[in-house]
């Protein structure tokens, strides 16, 4: 009964009010992720200086790595598993989500291995100084620690979601973001444990967060339950978590490797201010597009809802309000890297001049065309939501992989570090062109199914 009227929800019900009521907890939820590594860069900032920012941005590449298997099995199994369920096959949905808690744990433990014996040549390839090396390995060192912490933290939360219970998936990464922030300016400022600080406070948060998210799951009030006569690893489910996972996991390798390129071409072009200040950049431009990923988890089941029941006139409007309303956050985002470019890199150090000078220019630069960025994400999504997988990965996947990553190798060789910062603003305008083709045929092609719906009652 509660999923028909969840059906009749999505189908009846007025658009915009939808929007609010699916996106707001999973925009918080997105907002909360994103201060993660924000407030650690903001107290690293104070307390440490540049050079610990920079510390932090040549880490990221191999955090992302570490998020990437997290999502290759917490969103594989959580697909799988809802498919199960859906069947009514509970037993073998609870074996996929045993054989998933092992493997976020198994997979997580050897990428920990790895990172402590690979840290160090992969910190060197990016071509990190030696004044920032020493900054990074003090936070990774502890940060892999916490590992299988976040694995299952972020992995095992993905079920919570699934449950119906959005708000406490929302509050697992509350309670970690909340801890993180209040621990971090104890351990930097008033324990004078710099990097190692920061990362420690990372690490606890994670730590709680999983363990609020194992507590869910073993004091019986969840669907999906963990046993151990489950957990035995059975290849056909591992195979099928792993071939379900492979979408997010692949974005997410990407990033990683974007990051790397960037972060080594920033240290050839520019040295330490030039890592240290793209870091400040990518901080504030992770906080400004994180709700408009949050719009889309709100979109994605009244788009595909709607499609699927053929009313492709509220999948239009839908669609139109999203791109709307991601529109707006970015303008407002935009027009504040207008006025305050400065105050917004005070934001994490106000001291250093250099970084200063450089973080206002790449800010000026880099986000020139941050308008258009809502619409090419929320289209992206749009086509995941209706079903053409592939089209979204193409578009996800164009300013990054297609675009970005050729921009960021060629453009040096001719403007150095200029071109390294006008690098992004290309790969915007020209993936947001090649969305805008793709979707006005998409839009056509709506038009002419509603005529034919209303034209013909039995289509």
């Amino acid at each position: 009964m509660e999923n028909i009227d969840r059906s009749k929800q999505l189908g009846e019900e007025r658009i915009i009010k939808l929007i609010f009521r699916f996106s707001i907890p999973a925009i918080i939820g997105m907002l909360v992720n994103a201060l993660y590594n924000v407030v650690d860069r903001i107290y690293i900032g104070h307390g440490v200086g540049s050079l610990g920012i920079g510390g932090i941005t040549v880490s990221f590449p191999i955090m992302l790595i570490l998020m990437a298997f997290s999502m290759l099995i917490g969103v594989g199994a959580n697909s799988l598993v809802a498919i199960r369920l859906g069947q009514d096959r509970k037993d073998e949905a609870e074996g996929i989500f045993n054989n998933a808690f092992v493997l976020l744990i198994a997979s997580s433990l050897i990428l920990t291995v790895l990172g402590f014996i690979f840290m160090e040549p992969f910190l060197k390839l990016m071509n990190t100084s030696n004044d920032i090396l020493p900054y990074a390995m003090d936070y990774l060192n502890i940060i892999l620690l916490g590992a299988v912490f976040q694995s299952v933290g972020m992995g095992m939360n993905n079920f919570i979601r699934s449950e119906g219970n959005p708000k406490i998936a929302m509050n697992t990464m509350l309670i970690g973001a909340i801890i993180n922030i209040i621990l971090d300016p104890i351990f930097i400022f008033v324990f004078n444990w710099g990097m190692k600080g920061a990362a420690i406070a990372t690490i606890i948060s994670q730590i709680v967060s999983a363990l609020w998210v194992m507590l869910y799951f073993m004091r019986g009030k969840s669907f999906l339950k963990l046993k151990l006569s489950y957990m035995k690893l059975r290849l056909v489910y591992v195979s099928k978590i792993l071939a379900l996972g492979t979408a997010p996991f692949a974005m997410q390798i990407a990033s990683s490797i974007l990051n790397f390129i960037m972060n080594k071409g920033l240290s050839t072009y520019g040295g330490d201010i030039a890592v240290s200040g793209m870091g400040i950049v990518n901080s504030i431009v992770t906080l400004m597009i994180m709700p408009i990923f949050g719009i889309n988890q709100g979109l994605q089941p009244i788009i595909g809802y709607n499609y699927g029941a053929k009313k492709f006139d509220r999948v239009k409007q839908a669609y139109h309000l999203g791109v709307l309303f991601a529109t707006v956050i970015v303008v407002i985002g935009w027009i504040i890297t207008r006025l305050f470019p400065e105050q917004l890199v005070y934001l994490f150090n106000n001291e250093d001049t250099e970084l200063i000078a450089f973080g206002v220019k790449a800010i000026k630069r880099n986000l020139m065309f941050l308008p258009i960025i809502g619409f090419q994400i929320v289209t992206s999504n749009y086509f995941q939501a209706v079903g053409k997988s592939n089209l979204s990965a193409l578009l996800g996947l164009s300013r990054q992989v297609l675009i970005l990553i050729p921009c960021l190798i060629i453009l040096p060789k001719f403007f150095g570090l200029d071109g390294l910062i006008t690098a992004g603003p290309i790969a915007d305008i020209t993936s947001s062109v090649l969305t805008g083709i793709f979707i006005i045929y998409e839009m056509r092609k709506l038009n002419t199914l509603h005529k034919d719906t209303v034209t013909s009652p039995n289509y």
